[in-house]
């Protein structure tokens, strides 16, 4: 007998002997509506109250509407576009029909849609920068919203978009010669090479390694040649690189580096030497393109002041690698958003599958271990938009590289719990969550692992005392708790106790020292979180006279600063996570779709 071909009409598991209108309702597609399609602005209430927290009330009366604005474009299509670019990436054409080398980057239509949909919305714009001086608004903090959001739906297209622009601009002005500032500073005053500059830094010889680079200058009148190998350069398809060699003669030390500015033409418009190998087959961060670059008598611009050499054998003035460093804080609080980004949209995901699937019974939001389960993320991801918002906008010494050590590490903690939440679908590329593990895996490597910082947070107490300045920012916010609220006073007593724990490590000989760097950097990350929830908690207070971001704060205090006890809470016989669950959940997302 023939088989039946499927007819149209109803799923047949409808039709099956053991189908209820209740099972079928768990698989109900329309009830799974995630992230994308809500206002990031709108929806977060959360961010809202952080930018109240650091902003006066007419700067953020300024700022509110384009932070809407961009919260409906990156929430919609910028978040749509965004899966489109992961399956369908940047991609090489190395020769043109002839068979010359043109190492050209296509970008896709999705990203490059986005590109202009953002620029044009942005805070970046010279227009808009003239607007807010007006106003007499600071864009740090609208501009920390505004990357927030991105890194939410994508950060490879945060990559892009922020890779050394204003250090190049600044670099350029300073040092270039006169013809290439006329060529170059106008393009990025004006916002069309905005995310089209680039660092080119790493080579075979060791990532974080930067002094045992191979790539070489040579003279060449007022310019330079270029002649090297980069193994990992991100935006490969931009106009304008920052690109560290040494020039022939100088010491093969980290005083023997420059900086040198590239640029895709040379002085007479012909193509420079620039042959791109090959793009990265990358775990995650599609959008961004990251490839291995040749450099061939490429033509340079020596970025240093040639006055101010180092030494008789030098035509820099030794302070190459270090005025990298130096602009590398930035860059690392960019990425530090960039895993608050990930842990956020993962929190967001998750509680919108905990409301849509149901269960033994109910939802899964209603179940205790559950609840447990989400009142922990919103409470890690709170603490780490603190002290992230707040490394942004204050810019201490130490809260860049603690920054970027805690939220980098919970971008990928934050997305493996919701992969496990969406169970068997969000190990599934079909859902947003396991784009968001493999993206979030970078964000710990890019701008130094964790090692790499807890040896700045050591160079940071040893050569600038920059732990002082810490602590003393610690008891601030500690002060400007709730009145009368007991956390506040653990969080004092922390305080000292991080104090004291600097002065027993300064003790420790030099390896025992390196080792427990960690374990340091780890509890300041904690006891500086901590009081910034305190902060946050006292501020809600006094503007709203409510107490959720106390509840934030007590719970913190609980998990990571020893209040659980020795039998880790077990004889608690109050769960508050559990009892103020609503609470929590309402000030974490607002989603008017359901």
């Amino acid at each position: 007998m023939p088989i039946d071909e499927p007819r149209p009409g109803p799923d047949r598991t409808e039709q099956l002997p053991f189908s209820t209108p209740e099972k079928a309702r768990r698989y109900d597609t329309s009830r799974y509506l995630g992230a994308t399609g809500l206002n990031w602005w709108s929806c977060d209430p959360t961010l809202q109250l952080t930018t109240q927290w650091l902003m006066e009330p007419p700067a953020l009366e300024w700022a509110r509407p384009r932070l809407e604005r961009l919260g409906e474009i990156i929430g919609g299509p910028v978040s749509e576009r965004a899966e489109e670019t992961d399956r369908h990436p940047p991609r090489l054409e190395r020769y043109d029909r002839w068979g010359h080398d043109v190492s050209r980057v296509v970008m896709p239509a999705t990203f490059e849609d986005s590109k202009r949909d953002l620029l044009d919305n942005g805070f970046a714009l010279p227009s808009v920068r003239d607007e807010a001086a007006r106003a007499g608004v600071d864009l740090s903090v609208p501009s920390a919203a505004y990357s927030y959001m991105l890194d939410q739906a994508e950060i490879g297209m945060a990559c892009a978009l922020g890779t050394g622009g204003d250090m190049v601009h600044r670099l350029v002005e300073r040092y270039a010669p006169d013809d290439v500032k006329e060529r170059v500073l106008p393009k990025l005053a004006s916002g069309e090479w905005l995310g089209d500059t680039a660092q080119s830094l790493t080579e075979r010889t060791g990532g974080s390694d930067l002094a045992a680079i191979e790539t070489t200058a040579t003279p060449d009148g007022d310019a330079w040649r270029l002649n090297g190998f980069k193994w990992f350069v991100s935006n490969a398809n931009g106009h304008a690189w920052v690109v560290l060699a040494k020039p022939e003669g100088a010491p093969d030390t980290s005083r023997g580096i420059c900086n040198f500015l590239v640029l895709t033409e040379r002085r007479d418009g012909t193509r420079n030497g620039i042959r791109i190998r090959r793009l990265k087959d990358k775990l995650g961060t599609k959008a961004v393109a990251s490839a291995e670059v040749e450099f061939v008598d490429a033509e340079a611009f020596l970025l240093a002041d040639p006055a101010s050499a180092a030494g008789p054998d030098s035509a820099g003035d030794g302070r190459g690698l270090a005025r990298m460093m130096d602009l590398t804080n930035g860059a690392r609080l960019g990425i530090a958003m960039m895993g608050l980004g990930c842990a956020r949209r993962a929190l967001v995901e998750s509680l919108l599958y905990a409301s849509a699937r149901d269960a033994f019974g109910k939802a899964l939001r209603d179940q205790p271990l559950m609840q447990r389960k989400l009142a922990e993320l919103i409470v890690e991801v709170e603490a780490a938009q603190a002290l992230v918002f707040d490394g942004w906008t204050r810019r201490l010494r130490l809260t860049a590289p603690l920054a970027k050590l805690r939220a980098s590490r919970l971008g990928i903690t934050a997305a493996s719990d919701a992969i496990e939440i969406h169970g068997g679908n969000g190990y599934c590329e079909t859902w947003p969550v396991a784009r968001l593990l493999r993206d979030a895996q970078v964000n710990p490597i890019w701008e130094g692992p964790d090692n790499i910082l807890c040896l700045d947070v050591r160079r940071a107490i040893q050569r600038e005392s920059a732990h002082v300045p810490l602590l003393d920012h610690i008891r601030r916010a500690a002060s400007r708790g709730p009145e009368g609220d007991p956390t506040v006073g653990v969080v004092e007593r922390a305080a000292d106790d991080l104090e004291a724990a600097v002065a027993a490590w300064s003790r420790l000989d030099p390896v025992t020292g390196e080792a427990r760097l960690f374990t340091l950097s780890q509890l300041m990350c904690d006891v500086l979180s901590a009081a910034l929830l305190v902060e946050q908690a006292g501020f809600e207070a006094r503007q709203a006279g409510t107490d959720r971001k106390a509840v934030v704060a007590r719970l913190y205090a609980r998990d990571h600063l020893g209040e659980r006890g020795r039998l880790r809470g077990l004889d608690d016989e109050r769960a508050e996570d559990l009892e103020r669950f609503k609470d929590l959940w309402d000030g974490a997302l607002v989603d008017g779709r359901n």
